[in-house]
């Protein structure tokens, strides 16, 4: 005991080193401990701040960027600007520019309550109350630049002006009482041409790795003169007034397309950066490049023939794209140009829930130092992530770079035009093929319609699947009228002489035979089987196919329900038609027709 007490004692004694990284001197050792005995009254997540000797002393002396600014310093340039556009204080408020990832690890831990560094090198954080998006309180500033444009409506409600700027001076005066800020510059789009320059500012070490692993990374040179095309203010862990005109709530996540800002309150989900850049994307490509936008997977073969994957959670979109025999392209934004193919991100957001070393080694192994694991459940003493728990939510995650996937061509680009366009759905019904090869028309409508379906769960009272549908795989992110895409999707299928298909990964026995299907769709034999048209929803499906019974591609043949089959095709071809209602009067009378004869 008397050895620990000196041990403490002599650090208390000893001033920190000074870090050359750092904007200004670093604080006495005595608000080091206070950050620390902070923390370990307050920490629920991480007992390991219990105990001092188990927090390195050294972290606690060199991640510290003061709020104290030496007087009289030169100002940069990235803090000459935060001053100009946003009124950043920064004679008060240390900005920390694009820091190293050791750095932010740092910070998190001292300053970022439940921080801790699990098994295998990644930083676990807690994103607070908020552990998914707030689809409710998106909004778009309507302004009459891209005010035409927009698809108004439940997606993409509009914003004063006027509120806008309460918003975003609300969440400048909350940095402005930070200590410090963290400021991350990158690129969305890998293509050059088209790549949008981005900027983060916020206060939380924890965003800016995620944002430093989610954007593409500029060299250092690249970064001494960066001037943002859009810039993010994050101040999510500082509430909305919600009793500001058309705010439903404390949190509010809201793009302004004429300033090329976005301003966060009342959230901490990492994911609303991501997305909120993913719906700026969804804007700029087609309106201003004739760029078709999409969530989706891409990889490419080594002939270089790309493949690409549309779907919602948990269809199969990661998992599928993640092929041994084939380069990835990126796991889930991409943008078809005139050129090819191209990723938007520079990481990859994968989920987390359930995942083993044995079912998605990719993944897995993907998690260690510079990845960040979002409200996951850990054991306090062996930091050993249990990827089963769900206490916090379903929704865990992890951020990470995406050249920690081994397999991923680098840059995550392709001069190749798509081959193979697959949709894809988990039909719990069981009444959707495995496989159906799409019309151009098809195409358009299964694209706008989006569908999926999920089992109820534990609600009490629903006894069968619940049907999902989501416009262009992708409608909490649109910006423009789904057919738009839908349209441009048509166009560069025919143009391109693609191949389009609907897989069904959802009924029983697909995980092997997914594999083989999707084997025979890019060795080309499955485009040139013989094909049967499928009753109600009309769709091509394969007679044969290598590696796969043919009894199990047409569920009318194989199907084991006690309900009865005709009824249960009906059923479901009558939710497609009544959901497509509402995009009828933008569709043509081809695209319509292509839908379910019920």
């Amino acid at each position: 005991m008397a050895q620990t007490t000196n041990t403490v004692d002599n650090a208390q004694s000893s001033n920190p080193p000074k870090r050359s990284v750092s904007p200004g001197p670093v604080l006495e050792q005595d608000f080091v401990r206070q950050q620390v005995q902070k923390q370990q009254k307050n920490n629920f997540h991480s007992t390991a701040l219990k105990q001092l000797n188990m927090v390195s002393q050294t972290v606690n002396k060199t991640a510290l960027h003061p709020g104290g600014i030496e007087p009289q310093r030169e100002h940069t340039e990235i803090e000459e600007e935060l001053h100009e556009r946003a009124h950043i204080d920064y004679d008060r408020v240390a900005i920390v520019a694009n820091p190293s990832v050791a750095a932010l690890y740092e910070d998190a831990l001292v300053y970022e309550t439940g921080s801790a560094i699990t098994s295998s090198g990644a930083l676990s954080a807690y994103s607070g109350a908020k552990t998914g998006r707030s689809p409710s309180d998106k909004r778009i500033v309507k302004e009459e630049g891209s005010e035409k444009d927009i698809w108004w409506g439940p997606v993409n409600k509009p914003m004063d002006p006027a509120v806008w700027k309460i918003n975003r001076e609300r969440a400048v005066d909350y940095l402005n009482t930070r200590n410090r800020i963290y400021v991350i510059d990158g690129y969305a789009g890998w293509d050059e041409r088209y790549r949008i320059r981005v900027r983060v500012v916020c206060a939380r070490a924890y965003h800016a790795l995620f944002m430093r692993n989610m954007l593409i990374r500029p060299p250092r040179k690249e970064l001494e003169h960066f001037h943002p095309d859009y810039v993010i203010y994050n101040a999510g862990a500082f509430p909305a007034n919600r009793f500001t005109t058309g705010m439903t709530s404390s949190t509010s996540v809201a793009i302004n397309f004429a300033e090329k800002e976005m301003v966060i309150l009342g959230t901490e989900y990492a994911g609303e950066m991501k997305k909120g850049i993913f719906t700026v994307l969804y804007y700029e490509m087609p309106v201003k490049h004739n760029v078709l936008t999409l969530h989706s997977s891409a990889n490419e073969g080594s002939n270089g023939d790309v493949t690409v994957f549309f779907g919602l959670s948990g269809t199969g979109k990661t998992t599928l794209s993640a092929d041994p025999k084939r380069a990835l392209i990126g796991d889930d934004e991409h943008c078809w140009s005139d050129k090819g193919v191209f990723n938007i991100e520079g990481g990859c957001y994968a989920k987390c829930i359930g995942l083993s070393a044995e079912k998605e080694p990719d993944i897995f192994n993907a998690i260690r130092f510079g990845s960040v694991l979002e409200n996951v459940v850990f054991d306090p003493v062996t930091r050993e992530v249990d990827y089963e728990d769900s206490t916090l939510t379903e929704n865990t995650r992890c951020a990470y770079p995406i050249e920690y996937i081994e397999n991923t061509k680098i840059p995550c680009i392709s001069t190749s035009h798509p081959t193979n366009i697959i949709l894809l759905t988990c039909d719990a019904r069981g009444v959707l093929p495995p496989i159906s090869k799409l019309t151009p028309e098809q195409t358009m409508f299964h694209f706008i319609s989006g569908y999926t379906s999920k089992m109820a769960g534990t609600e009490q009272g629903v006894t069968e699947p619940q049907a999902t549908f989501s416009s262009c795989f992708a409608q909490p992110f649109l910006a423009l009228h789904p057919m738009r895409y839908a349209k441009m999707l048509a166009d560069k299928i025919k143009e391109h002489k693609a191949n389009a298909w609907l897989l069904n990964t959802g009924w029983v026995g697909a995980g092997a035979s997914n594999r083989a299907i999707l084997d025979a769709i890019h060795d080309g034999s499955l485009a040139q089987v013989e094909y049967e048209t499928y009753e109600t929803f009309n769709l091509h499906v394969p007679k044969t196919c290598k590696n796969v019974p043919d009894e199990m591609l047409n569920p009318a043949k194989c199907w084991t329900g006690t309900a009865d089959f005709k009824g249960e095709v009906t059923k479901l071809g009558q939710l497609f038609v009544e959901n497509f209602k509402k995009y009828e009067s933008e569709a043509t009378a081809d695209v319509i027709e292509a839908g379910p004869k019920v």
